[in-house]
């Protein structure tokens, strides 16, 4: 049996089109926040690779999501809860890709509140997202393209 090269950082292919993060991203839903009094300590752990350490899961921790799921494969995110620290990182895409980083305003384009999560699929008038923090959990929702400010793509990996 022939040994195949080791694939370069975070590109190991799980399926066509499919990034490395993606299986760790997708084995992560349901994840939740827990009720008063309590925090989900997998929530901490996201947030343990941001500037959030040691917070429970009653913050905002959709960009700390983001960073645990690519710090799995080897690939350096933000180091930032602020969703919109991904508009400076990796490099841009002009079309989405799938698992591309998919960055959103929240209030108002020039607001420093934002959304980030993973891509989908989209239609007319919707995008797809796979993220933290989504509604309280790990989980796909759909937001209005009319939202979006950025697609993402590790500088680390080949075309998105």
């Amino acid at each position: 049996m022939q040994e195949s090269a080791a694939p370069a950082r975070g590109e190991q292919d799980v399926g066509a089109g499919h990034p490395a993060w993606m299986p760790v991203a997708l084995a992560e839903s349901g994840v939740r926040r827990f009720g008063p009094g309590e925090s989900n300590p997998r929530i901490v752990e996201y947030n343990g690779c941001t500037n959030l350490v040691g917070y429970d899961d009653k913050v905002s921790w959709c960009s700390s999501f983001i960073n645990w799921c690519l710090a799995r494969v080897g690939i350096p995110g933000t180091g930032s809860a602020l969703a919109r620290s991904w508009l400076e990182w990796g490099r841009a895409l002009s079309e989405p890709a799938y698992g591309c980083i998919v960055v959103l305003t929240r209030d108002h384009p020039t607001s420093w509140k934002g959304h980030v999560a993973f891509y989908l699929r989209h239609d007319d008038e919707h995008m797809y997202l796979f993220g933290g923090n989504q509604r309280g959990a790990v989980r796909e929702l759909p937001y209005a393209r009319s939202r979006l400010l950025a697609y993402r793509w590790p500088d680390e990996c080949g075309p998105g």
